[in-house]
């Protein structure tokens, strides 16, 4: 097999490594959210249980599902899938799913920011798990509705990403390497 054939099903593997790793992740915490989810259903809802339960699911769609998913992480993780798989190395490759995410081999604003990013989920996380039935159900699902969008959205970028000759968005990758 020929150097660039190698090159070419590296930076594949690498490609769909990261995508999977990404969406795997983002998966495993809708399913472990939704359950909690719908557990909230289990306890009687007042109006001010339903009220706040459509302004977070609405709220949480927008912010986290349209403005954090489909308009940054998702474009941004598809295009550094699509230059993974066009300049794999291998740490890259083996490291995809962080590289997608752009924990590493990004831009310092990119690092800070995925790096900040992910802290702040982490505090709000633990957080989340203080709070009582069937509020945390209710926070929850607006949880699940982000994340489920955020997987949609990064589905529909990766296909044209990996199979479009241009892509829109950049990979934010240093410009040294």
């Amino acid at each position: 097999m020929s150097l660039q054939k190698k090159s070419s099903l590296l930076g594949t593997i690498g490609a769909i490594w990261g995508l999977a790793g990404v969406l795997l992740l983002l998966a495993s915490a809708a399913l472990r959210l939704g359950s909690m989810a719908l557990d909230a259903f289990s306890y009687h809802f007042l109006w001010h249980h339903w009220t706040s339960l459509a302004v977070i699911v609405l709220g949480m769609a927008y912010v986290e599902g349209y403005k954090g998913f489909q308009k940054a992480f998702s474009p941004r993780t598809a295009a550094r899938a699509r230059y993974l798989r066009q300049n794999p190395r291998i740490v890259h490759v083996a490291l995809a799913p962080f590289f997608c995410m752009g924990y590493f081999f990004a831009t310092r604003r990119r690092q800070i920011t995925s790096i900040a990013l992910t802290s702040g989920i982490i505090v709000l996380i633990i957080l989340i798990r203080f709070v009582a039935q069937p509020w945390r159900g209710i926070i929850d699902a607006g949880v699940v509705v982000g994340l489920t969008w955020g997987i949609v959205s990064l589905l529909v970028y990766s296909v044209q990403a990996l199979l479009q000759d241009d892509y829109f968005c950049s990979p934010e990758v240093p410009d040294k390497e």
